[in-house]
């Protein structure tokens, strides 16, 4: 084994137990760190020779192949991590990650989907597991503005009917608990009475959401029945995209941006600022089209 899978690997350890990184999050700094082994590999040297030339040129090569502001951006984040963490263990006698200059990404508003859109597709009738497991997912995905993996790692006992709440494992191991509408909780319901019986089997484990093998369902089965769902209605929309919709439709209904926060799981209120920007830019197209003195 060289001493750069080595490195590589130890560092993984590290982002999953002591960051408390998901292994989505793993996976992508992993690979981002593999292609910059590459390249440093080119210049004759490995992870213990790694200096700000090699990561300014790793940096301004995928800048040339067309790599975007944001994706540069998290590429940069994720050297300075892993040099910072190079340094401390004494594998670089400096950092030189903390020499990268800082590199902006541009934020786009999130996608939102109407009120009437969602209500429209949430109306459609389920019939078959799939269907009830289709529509339970994009009810309780829109109800909780739960992430994706959040979505996928509930267990049956996370969700008390009774108490309209739903207990979320957030980045880095954080739970909080959210509160979830009856329709959302219906849904669920008729999945856990009619659908997941199905597919149960018996190493299914608690899981609240089954795959047709009887496995939990995973992130990218999940987005393909939200997917799958929505078309209904024209058009593609993401997990991401419902879990945005639920905020901006919670501001717009005068919530505060406080509770919002705490909805979504945001460590910073900066996070959660982005949605007053789409419902100030929702409010003043509609008052272009609807105030008699705009």
């Amino acid at each position: 084994m060289s001493r750069d899978v080595e490195i590589l690997d130890d560092f993984e350890r590290y982002l999953r137990a002591e960051r408390g990184r998901s292994p989505h999050t793993v996976r992508a700094y992993l690979g981002d760190l593999r292609a910059l082994v590459d390249y440093a590999r080119e210049w004759d040297t490995d992870l213990r020779g790694v200096d700000v030339a090699v990561l300014r040129g790793w940096l301004a090569r995928q800048h040339a192949q067309g790599a975007s502001r944001a994706t540069l951006a998290r590429r940069t984040s994720v050297v300075r991590v892993f040099t910072a963490y190079l340094h401390r263990k004494g594998v670089l006698e400096e950092d030189p990650g903390a020499l990268l200059a800082s590199s902006k990404s541009v934020r786009s508003l999130p996608t939102v989907v109407s009120e009437e859109r969602v209500g429209a597709a949430l109306s459609s009738t389920a019939e078959t597991p799939m269907e009830l497991r289709r529509r339970a997912v994009v009810e309780l995905l829109y109800a909780s503005g739960a992430r994706v993996s959040e979505l996928c790692a509930l267990n049956i006992d996370d969700l008390d009917q009774e108490r309209r709440t739903a207990r979320l494992q957030g980045k880095g191991g954080r739970e909080r608990m959210v509160p979830v509408g009856i329709p959302a909780l219906e849904a669920v319901r008729a999945w856990t009475w009619r659908g997941r019986p199905h597919w149960a089997r018996p190493n299914s484990g608690p899981a609240l959401f089954l795959g047709s093998r009887g496995q939990r369902l995973g992130p990218t089965s999940a987005r393909r029945d939200v997917h799958a769902w929505m078309d209904r209605e024209d058009g593609t929309v993401a997990p991401h995209d419902l879990r945005h919709s639920a905020a901006t439709h919670l501001l717009d209904g005068g919530a505060d941006l406080r509770s919002v926060q705490e909805y979504l799981g945001h460590n910073s209120l900066a996070s959660t600022q982005i949605y007053t920007h789409v419902s100030v830019e929702r409010l003043t197209r509609a008052y272009r089209e609807a105030h008699p003195r705009a």
